[in-house]
């Protein structure tokens, strides 16, 4: 009879003492989550090449991971153009980061 008591009292604790875990952010951690303006074209992609434009043009970080999250190929550019025809035909995340400021998008290579 006393172990039960003993797990009562504990799990009631743990249930009401604990902060719990959340992924969520407030608006104060992250004030803008999106680049304005942003364009990625063509998706999918043919050529080899791909054109990232937004508002701003200010240089830009890019990574492309493959579906397992793997980072498959990483780039700083100035203009607008990125070369990925080393890139194997699939899908990819790229995620491009301006300003501090990050969005991702999926991208199809064909």
């Amino acid at each position: 009879m006393k172990k039960q008591y003993v797990f009562i009292i504990t799990f009631a604790l743990l249930l009401f003492c604990s902060n719990g875990f959340s992924q969520s952010k407030t608006a104060s951690e992250n004030p803008s989550s999106d680049i304005e303006s942003l364009n990625i074209y063509p998706n999918p992609v043919s050529q080899g090449k791909i054109y990232i434009s937004t508002l701003n043009n200010a240089p830009k970080k890019i990574e492309i991971y493959n579906v397992l999250g793997k980072i498959i190929l990483t780039a700083s550019i100035f203009q607008n153009e990125l070369n990925i025809s080393k890139l194997k035909a699939g899908i990819y995340i790229i995620k491009i980061i301006e300003n501090n400021v990050t969005a991702t998008r999926k991208l199809i290579v064909k």
